[in-house]
């Protein structure tokens, strides 16, 4: 007896489907569709935590659209005019590095990390959505020409991102707000993300 076209179709369909589960690394104790499923609601669970933290005041006020940065949960454009200007680091007669030092000045309120500046201009997220701001994160024409482990490296690693968490006081003396993610969390969302593809949930 001849098999019907659909039949064949449904059968190699299937056989295909049981080859490509039973090749995905498996998270023990749970069947294969089950460790597919694991696996998407961590990826999206980590892209949600990382963008919590993106999407912050701490790491939005220095990703501004305008080239002026921002200050205060408020985000208010900086005080005394500063601007983007030259390499990122504002003028010569204002110069990012002329009040922000290597550290936060507990006295002044003035924060302070290692190569305090803006973003560059291609990585400017104020207005964007989250989605946006990814693609933008993970575009090498905008993200400085970096790869997947160097961005797991800048956003696990660098002293002025992980500043987000010990951001200090300002000029009232009151602790900044730090991101809604734990700085442990965040850099395990990051590594969980990347190593799922990062994923944009949306796309």
């Amino acid at each position: 007896m001849k098999l019907k076209p659909f039949y064949i179709f449904v059968s190699l369909f299937v056989v295909g489907a049981i080859l490509v589960f039973a090749s995905s690394p498996k998270i023990s104790g749970y069947s294969s569709l089950e460790n597919e499923v694991i696996r998407e609601a961590k990826s999206d669970d980590s892209y949600n935590k990382v963008m919590d933290v993106l999407t912050h005041q701490r790491c939005m006020n220095c990703h501004p659209s305008d080239h002026i940065p921002k200050q205060g949960d408020t985000s208010h454009p900086h005080y005394f005019g500063m601007a983007r200007g030259e390499d990122d680091h504002g003028f010569k007669a204002t110069s990012c590095n002329t009040c922000h030092q290597s550290e936060n000045n507990l006295n002044s309120g003035v924060p302070g990390a290692p190569h305090w500046a803006l973003a560059p201009a291609s990585m400017a997220w104020e207005g964007l959505t989250r989605a946006q701001i990814a693609e933008r994160l993970l575009d090498k024409s905008m993200n400085g020409n970096r790869s997947h482990q160097e961005l797991i490296e800048h956003m696990t690693e660098d002293d002025l991102v992980l500043w987000a968490w010990e951001p200090g006081v300002d000029a009232d003396g009151e602790p900044r707000t730090i991101p809604p993610v734990s700085k442990e969390e965040f850099k395990k969302a990051v590594e969980i993300w990347f190593a799922n593809g990062a994923i944009i949930p949306s796309k």
